[in-house]
């Protein structure tokens, strides 16, 4: 393990400025969201979305990283190039997410685990030499009654550990994502209580396993009330609820957070990160972002399958992007939605 590298490559990650986008759709996420536009779903259809994307100009500027997904680390643009290496000559850094998704928690109801880990380690070999350089592993809890049982915490916070060890020892940052999801009718208190459960567990966890924390990056959901709950609460809250949370359970020395959408809009999304950093606390940490959904879907929205629409959505893209940096900064502005 060459922690040297491990910790200059997370500190890229997280560069000022900067955020990671998360391309890591699996096959049954973008068949939802291309059927939800109309655009006909299939390899060719995926490669072509991902191109548009990947080839917008001035993204650099914002993007610090791309997350693939298994089949779009494979791929090459129009000119045979392969896609990790079109982003790396841009300064972009490739990634990989490893997880396969979750399932059921065997006798525990309503809980998840995630799989993944089974022949993880050549896997992780090949990316490698395929160009990734970071790695991401999703684990998910749901809020409810008597949820997530401290079970369901540990075995997933035991698989994170597990697959962060290992994406070090072959040579990828990890990204660690326990997620506290959204949907529920819990308020923003619970949500509080919950996630501090879970990244505390997380980074126990991770010091167990002799994780390098320098090497690593947490990619965490905003504290939020659940989406059925009813609750409104203000982006100050929020940034207040997060900021708390992280300040009770991230190290010192990691060297940064990133924020997971979830199920909020792209502009909800920007607005909960510009609070946080319009609080303007001094921490060790770097706070950024790591959206999927919430930087691309004005670009797939705008795209459509259509070539002639491709110029108009690569430029919805770079303007996601572009806010989102400027949210970073605390200098995001609604108005600017419309520039």
């Amino acid at each position: 393990m060459d922690k040297n590298k491990l910790a200059e490559i997370a500190k890229k990650l997280v560069a000022p400025g900067k955020g990671i986008f998360a391309a890591d759709w699996s096959l049954r996420s973008s068949e939802k969201h291309f059927e939800k536009n109309d655009i006909e779903h299939n390899e060719e259809s995926r490669r072509q979305y991902r191109q548009m994307l990947f080839a917008t100009q001035g993204i650099e500027e914002f993007i610090s990283g791309v997350i693939f997904f298994d089949e779009t680390i494979r791929q090459k643009s129009d000119k045979g190039k392969p896609f990790p290496q079109l982003l790396k000559e841009r300064g972009i850094i490739p990634g990989i997410k490893v997880d396969k998704g979750t399932v059921d928690m065997e006798g525990f109801p309503g809980e998840k685990v995630t799989e993944g880990l089974d022949g993880l380690s050549e896997r992780l070999k090949e990316y490698f030499e395929l160009g990734a350089r970071f790695a991401k592993w999703r684990a998910v809890f749901g809020v409810g009654e008597g949820r997530p049982t401290s079970q369901c915490i540990e075995s997933n916070s035991e698989s994170m550990a597990r697959f962060a060890a290992l994406s070090q020892e072959a040579g990828l940052v990890p990204i660690v994502e326990p997620e506290v999801l959204m949907a529920g009718i819990h308020d923003i208190a619970r949500d509080e209580e919950v996630t501090i459960k879970v990244l505390a567990e997380t980074f126990s966890y991770l010091e167990k396993h002799k994780v390098f924390i320098e090497g690593t990056i947490l990619k965490t959901n905003y504290v939020h009330p659940g989406k059925e709950s009813g609750d409104k609460v203000d982006y100050q809250l929020i940034a207040e609820e997060t900021f708390q949370t992280l300040e009770r359970t991230v190290p010192p020395n990691l060297p940064g957070v990133v924020f997971l959408s979830g199920g909020d809009s792209p502009e909800e999304s920007t607005a909960h990160l510009n609070a946080i950093a319009k609080l303007k606390k001094d921490v060790p940490w770097e706070l950024s972002f790591s959206y999927a959904r919430a930087l691309q879907y004005p670009a797939i929205e705008i795209w459509q399958g259509k070539n002639e629409n491709k110029e108009a959505a690569q430029k919805a893209f770079y303007h996601r992007a572009k806010l989102n940096s400027l949210a970073r900064m605390g200098k995001y502005l609604p108005g600017m939605e419309n520039d």
